[in-house]
């Protein structure tokens, strides 16, 4: 068996979607692949480990432990609702001692293949490998972000929501403390900003497939000869075929959103599954319309010959 170990870090709120990312994780696993799933919480919540612990009663591939992260950031920053639970996975390589290299998830993401081969690759020198960020490096409004942060350029920005973690290499040259320093600033996008930054020059980029996030569908479908720049066709094609997905913006469990679909399509076939949940998100769909106060009625019709005839 191969083991491919994996952290997860949410609060409470994210229980089920993290239940759904889970389940597609093992489902999409390979006969000889073992996943070492360890979930990070804080100390000062009453975690619910009741659904979670289904995860390896349902699948045999695998094992769940917890770890217990301290207040080191308790005070950190905090924007956009995103708690400081994002933050846990810069304490992973002195959370999580027992493997030298290990890869870190958002709960967001529907995995559709086996990450055995991702985990797989050397890293050499690298302190973490991830995706370059499709709307921070393309967009204009991105790269002024980007710009405004000394040593970092545009092209070269990760999205921090999949990456592997060279915790050997992180150990041996005190980064977390690094890490730590930086976190205490307000950085507008909080833990990737602080990886980007303290890791700059020690990133191994990953293929686009590892990680689709919104704007990567935008690009890969809307324009994208941009891609080509960075990726080759047959790349950007088999990202779109079987490509993680990762909902980083509008969340598929509260509302529609691009590959909503296939986020159901895991849930339904999750051990999950509750009728009722899923027949009133839907069944709610149906009269939203009807909810509308007058003026979005009129800036859904607006849209509709703006952008909606194109």
């Amino acid at each position: 068996m191969k083991t491919v170990p994996i952290a997860f870090a949410f609060d409470n709120n994210l229980i089920l979607p993290a239940c759904v990312c889970l389940s597609s994780l093992l489902i999409n696993a390979k006969d000889d692949t073992f996943y070492d799933i360890f979930i990070l919480h804080s100390e000062n919540i009453k975690f619910d480990k009741m659904q979670l612990d289904i995860i390896s009663k349902t699948y045999e591939n695998c094992r769940l432990q917890y770890r217990v992260v301290d207040n080191s950031f308790e005070n950190a920053f905090e924007i956009r609702g995103i708690t400081t639970a994002t933050y846990y996975r810069l304490l992973i390589p002195q959370l999580i001692p027992e493997y030298d290299k290990i890869i870190y998830s958002d709960v967001d993401i529907i995995f559709r293949m086996d990450l055995s081969t991702m985990y797989n690759i050397e890293l050499g020198n690298s302190y973490i490998a991830g995706t370059r960020e499709i709307g921070m490096n393309f967009t204009p409004e991105g790269q002024k972000h980007i710009n405004s942060m000394e040593d970092l350029s545009v092209g070269n920005y990760i999205q921090a929501g999949l990456i592997i973690i060279n915790s050997k290499a992180i150990r041996e040259n005190n980064i977390v403390m690094q890490f730590k320093s930086v976190a205490q600033q307000k950085l507008k996008f909080q833990d990737q900003d602080t990886l980007n930054i303290v890791c700059n020059n020690h990133i191994y980029f990953l293929s686009l497939e590892y990680n689709m996030t919104t704007y990567s569908y935008y690009y890969a479908i809307c324009e994208p000869n941009k891609l080509e720049s960075l990726f080759s066709k047959q790349i950007i094609e088999k990202a779109l075929s079987i490509g993680n997905i990762h909902f980083n913006g509008n969340k598929p469990w509260q509302q529609y959103c691009i590959n909503f679909d296939i986020w159901w399509e895991y849930y339904r076939k999750s051990p999950f599954y509750d009728d009722n949940f899923y027949f009133n998100f839907f069944y709610d769909k149906l009269d939203e319309l009807d909810k509308l106060s007058f003026w979005k009625r009129i800036k859904t019709v607006i849209r509709y010959f703006t952008v909606g005839k194109k």
